[in-house]
């Protein structure tokens, strides 16, 4: 079970026919954080998350689904921003992977192909009470940064801010 299986990760847009996929997940990922925030579920058993039809709609959200070995384990929800220099800065709206796949590699494996993907300044946040997530991401980013990578607290979250190479083509 603990064995590190990262080098069959693949993360891929998320097609419009992959949406129900993502939805379903998205439910999972919800449920994980509802220990974290105030989220409750709706009169029909469901939590809401108001933006998720706008990752399919506009051009500045990126939907991903993750894969271990062709099996869907995960997605990350990205957002690209303009920041005043006109530079793009991304952000990563929601990350997840399912429970049984963690502490495995393949959360850091895809986090690590998506900051290749999208050169450029990034900012990572979590919930302020979700000490996981946390942890997550500041072993992550800072694997990633070298550890050069600022974090701070900004309303109800820690943030992480650094800055991705990109990949050499």
């Amino acid at each position: 079970m603990g064995e590190n299986l990262s080098g069959s990760v693949e993360v891929t847009r998320a097609s419009l026919a992959e949406k129900h996929i993502l939805a379903h997940l998205l439910q999972l990922h919800e449920h994980d954080i509802s220990q974290y925030c105030d989220d409750e579920i709706d009169e029909n058993g469901l939590f809401q998350y108001e933006e998720f039809d706008l990752f399919w709609t506009t051009r500045e959200r990126f939907p991903y689904l993750i894969r271990l070995a062709g099996k869907v384990v995960g997605f990350a929800l990205m957002v690209e921003e303009e920041m005043d220099d006109h530079t793009p800065l991304t952000f990563m709206a929601d990350f997840f992977i399912l429970k049984k796949y963690r502490g495995r590699g393949i959360g850091q494996t895809a986090a690590f192909q998506l900051f290749d993907q999208y050169p450029g300044p990034w900012t990572v946040s979590e919930l302020m009470l979700n000490f996981p997530a946390q942890a997550f991401w500041r072993t992550i980013i800072g694997r990633y940064s070298g550890g050069q990578f600022r974090e701070y607290v900004s309303d109800d979250c820690f943030v992480q801010d650094f800055r991705s190479p990109g990949v050499l083509k």
